[in-house]
């Protein structure tokens, strides 16, 4: 077990090495959309708060006892810079209590794995820019989420365990068909698999792809990953089906390993030789 666990850390640094010292500003100017004004929503009750999360992939509410703190103007200057994110306020006592506040917080909600982060108090009092924006880019994991060195953070920092990577060249034909596939399946596995996009096409994510002993030649491809044991498979493919990922990921659950069967002929071959 303590192997398998370095050998993920040491995926985890693999990942993660060679992030600018600005990555955090880097990939929040990458975040900002058009300017717009648009303000949180105002969540002044439970089924209300509870419908604004269960609408969205990312949900991220500010629990606030008092309005006049500086975290407030920090937190709404955030719905500019995170457009695709839905931002909520609640100042109600009732749904503070429902959602066990003791004090101004900012939580965010995930719907891929139905997770949960606090920022609470000690965190607020001297939350900024910077700060926040980077709790959000670091936890903003969605049905499919676009592999950074910022996101690779919260994805093994989730509740789910295995993860299944697309390796493809975004500029590639057809690129945009077979993501709509992936996005499809990645409903099927919700709560069980999170789904992540791996840029083939960035210098950068060749060690992502080496990892798993792939080749350029081979991409497009799938591998998967369980990081509490460091299990994984690969499996090449000329295009994305829905059917094709289901297969996969279901054997894999099962415990069935394509990449073993490929070792076992290459040795079987090798005898023969």
């Amino acid at each position: 077990m303590e192997a398998a666990q370095s050998t993920c850390l040491f995926l985890l640094f693999l990942l993660t090495c060679g992030l600018p010292p600005k990555v955090a500003a880097e990939v929040q100017e990458s975040s900002d959309g058009p300017s717009a004004s648009q303000e949180p929503a105002w969540l002044t009750d439970v089924p209300a708060a509870e419908e604004f999360i269960a609408a969205a992939e990312v949900a991220i509410i500010g629990f606030f006892q008092n309005l006049e703190i500086p975290a407030v103007s920090v937190f709404r200057s955030m719905v500019q810079k995170f457009q695709d994110v839905s931002f909520g306020i609640s100042t109600s006592s009732e749904v503070l209590i429902h959602y066990n506040i003791t004090g101004n917080t900012i939580s965010l909600f995930r719907l891929v794995d139905n997770g949960r982060l606090n920022l609470e108090s000690k965190d607020i009092e001297s939350i900024d820019d910077t700060k926040l924006s980077r709790f959000i880019t670091v936890n903003n994991l969605r049905l499919v989420t676009e592999y950074s060195p910022m996101t690779v953070v919260g994805l093994f920092n989730s509740l789910v365990p295995i993860h299944l990577l697309l390796m493809i060249n975004k500029t590639s034909p057809g690129y945009e068909e077979n993501m709509h596939r992936y996005q499809r399946a990645a409903k099927l596995f919700q709560g069980k698999i999170l789904f992540i996009l791996v840029d083939s096409g960035m210098k950068g994510n060749g060690k992502v792809i080496s990892f798993f002993k792939l080749k350029k030649s081979q991409l497009p491809a799938l591998a998967i990953y369980q990081t509490v044991d460091d299990e994984w498979d690969t499996l090449p493919i000329a295009g994305i089906s829905e059917e094709q990922v289901q297969n996969f990921c279901d054997g894999f659950l099962k415990g069935k390993r394509l990449r073993e069967n490929h070792e076992s002929e290459e040795k079987a071959q090798k005898v023969e030789l």
